[in-house]
């Protein structure tokens, strides 16, 4: 495919409203409680097939000190001894969840996120390893892909080692934004020798893949600014680049209400800096993937979209579509069968319900034919910045034009924007739509046409 993209500031503030960034469809918004752990346990059952391999997420919520902007689900302490509490119902968590599945069923992704996965022990990393390979089939070698998420404020002289060693082989970094000014405005003091010293140390350990995770929008920045943050870390060249857009949504997150509004750029300022980093990163040769990511053209994820084989799941991109990922711990959400579920979100909840035995699901959704429809065509668009409707039509046994009879008069608005092209046989997304994919795929998302309220952050 041809990876490009074009920059249309105008169409670009036409087209900026709120929208979901569809880590899955139907989004999280459409989980239930009427799908609970009953209904999870009997989806895993039912997916038994030793063919398909597994993923593994678990969320690791502690965190030493907030970022103000941060909108994950986390646990500020100091108190490193709250880990250990936690970390044994996982391990309980795992016994139940593996009782599911087959032993036969490979781990072939495995990621920690968080929080701050590094924010346990050494001691406990190796322990949380041990006990997955205990419940779990690990790969023995390094074929599986195997992330964490790492604060290179929480790493100590052999972290990186150690987390090589117990079989990590993919890593993000994050960095948000190198000035200080910035850095004092959201509570995250972190050197560019903290952050260098760690991706040093990744490649010299051989992880395959380091990513950078920068945001932007946040207090303070502005287009000069924020290209010296981009132009060191071009200067390391990471493998690839995650650049959020930051959604200002105090009502909403917290520790976001120790934000200034006023510090904060412009709609036009922060578009400046969108187009300057693109500009900056397309210049130094990285391929734009799609949403926030970037990626070196011989970065997996590169290769997986040329390939048509690149996936999108609750990590974001991946180059495996066919697991069933299974999440651990608090607020995690996994994906088995043909239904997504969530667990509980509070450690108190958590802990009673493992303590009494039970799995941890507390919400989710069984998809049906239309959902595992629509879920396929935005994949696709979101993925490949195309769709093949003779492919859609024999997978699903419909006639496309009747069945999206609706959502096939929207595309004309899309194609007189110069967003796509569209026939009977194809949907593509031009240059100028790919920073606007999220518009595109709303046009086949039934429930937003449902929706009584917003629940979603701008797509710029």
């Amino acid at each position: 495919m041809q990876q490009q993209l074009i920059f249309d500031a105008d169409l670009i503030k036409r087209y900026d409203k709120a929208g979901p960034r569809y880590t899955s469809y139907p989004t999280a918004v459409q989980f239930h409680t009427g799908f609970d752990a009953t209904a999870y346990r009997t989806e895993a059952l039912r997916s038994h097939n030793a063919d398909t391999p597994l993923s593994l997420y678990f969320h690791i919520p502690f965190c030493d000190t907030v970022c103000f902007y941060c909108a994950c689900n986390k646990v500020v302490t100091k108190d490193r001894s709250r880990a250990a509490p936690y970390l044994a119902r996982v391990y309980q968590e795992m016994m139940l969840q593996s009782q599911l599945f087959s032993r036969d069923r490979q781990v072939s992704q495995l990621h920690w996120g968080g929080g701050t996965p590094t924010f346990l022990s050494h001691e406990e990393m190796r322990t949380l390893m041990a006990k997955t390979r205990e419940f779990f089939n690990l790969c023995d070698d390094d074929s599986g892909e195997y992330s964490i998420e790492i604060d290179p404020r929480e790493v100590q002289n052999d972290t990186i080692s150690l987390l090589r060693e117990l079989g990590f082989n993919r890593m993000s970094l994050g960095v948000q934004d190198f000035e200080p000014t910035v850095q004092q405005a959201v509570n995250r003091l972190q050197t560019e020798a903290e952050t260098f010293t760690v991706l040093d140390a990744a490649r010299r350990e051989g992880f395959k893949s380091i990513s950078i995770d920068l945001i932007y929008g946040l207090p303070h920045q502005t287009v000069d600014t924020f290209a010296r943050t981009l132009d060191k870390i071009i200067a390391v060249q990471p493998d690839r680049l995650s650049v959020f857009n930051y959604a200002h949504l105090p009502t909403l997150f917290k520790p976001q209400r120790r934000i200034n509004t006023e510090e904060l750029p412009s709609p036009a300022d922060k578009l400046a800096i969108l187009q300057t980093t693109i500009n900056r990163l397309t210049d130094a040769g990285y391929v734009y993937i799609g949403m926030d990511h970037f990626a070196r053209p011989d970065d997996e994820l590169a290769i997986a979209q040329r390939n048509g084989t690149l996936y999108r799941n609750f990590q974001g991109y991946a180059t495996q579509a066919d697991c069933d990922l299974i999440g651990l711990g608090i607020t995690s959400i996994g994906k088995v069968g043909d239904s997504y579920s969530q667990n509980v979100k509070t450690l108190e909840e958590y802990y009673a319900l493992i303590d009494a035995g039970q799995l941890a699901v507390f919400r989710g959704v069984a998809l049906e034919t239309d959902d595992k429809l629509r879920r396929e065509i935005i994949t696709q668009l979101m993925c490949h910045f195309s769709l093949s409707i003779a492919l859609i039509e024999n997978a699903f046994q419909i006639d496309f034009q009747d069945y999206f009879a609706t959502e096939w008069q929207a595309l004309a608005s899309l194609q007189a924007d110069g967003l796509i092209e569209y026939n009977a046989e194809k949907i593509t997304i031009l240059p100028a739509g790919r920073l606007l994919v999220r518009n595109i795929c709303m046009t086949f998302d039934k429930y937003l046409r449902l929706a009584t309220e917003q629940r979603f952050s701008k797509v710029i």
